[in-house]
């Protein structure tokens, strides 16, 4: 049996291992637990490292190069004054009223709130909560303050 077939039966295993088996396998490839305990992420994180470890990762100066490079490409994180700009891909949740509501960043930088898309993160508050909101605020999520800022 190939590597790659052995490697793509684990991972096709892992959504239906029970979750303490996923925790060990966690446990095996980082030094400690996430802040998050959501089966999804805990999964991916898992998948990721079987495949590292069976096909190798990315090159130390070639993750560099890349990290650079998508840094000084990025729109994301270069907001004015307290805006926040989000990475793609990023999920905020909140409960309000009973309720979970989940919030994805999009590719071109807006809001998804199940299926419906806003252009700022104030405007998903109000939307939720059916009053002005400063949506940063709403979330939980605050602007870095630059080094010596009071």
């Amino acid at each position: 049996m190939s590597t790659e077939t052995t490697v793509a039966a684990q991972l096709a295993a892992l959504p239906q291992i029970p979750m303490a088996e996923l925790w060990k396998l966690w446990d095996e490839h980082f030094p400690r637990r996430p802040g998050t305990w959501n089966r999804d992420y805990v999964t991916s994180r898992v998948a990721f490292k079987i495949q590292e470890r069976a096909f190798g990762g990315i090159d130390p100066d070639i993750r560099r190069k890349l990290l650079r490079l998508g840094e000084s490409q990025s729109v994301f994180g270069k907001g004015r004054g307290n805006e926040v700009h989000l990475m793609p891909g990023t999920v905020l949740m909140r409960d309000w009223n009973e309720a979970t509501h989940r919030v994805v960043v999009t590719p071109e930088g807006f809001y998804d709130l199940d299926g419906k898309v806003f252009k700022s993160l104030s405007a998903v508050a109000r939307h939720i909560t059916g009053t002005q909101w400063s949506g940063p605020a709403f979330f939980g999520v605050k602007r870095k303050q630059k080094a010596g800022a009071l």
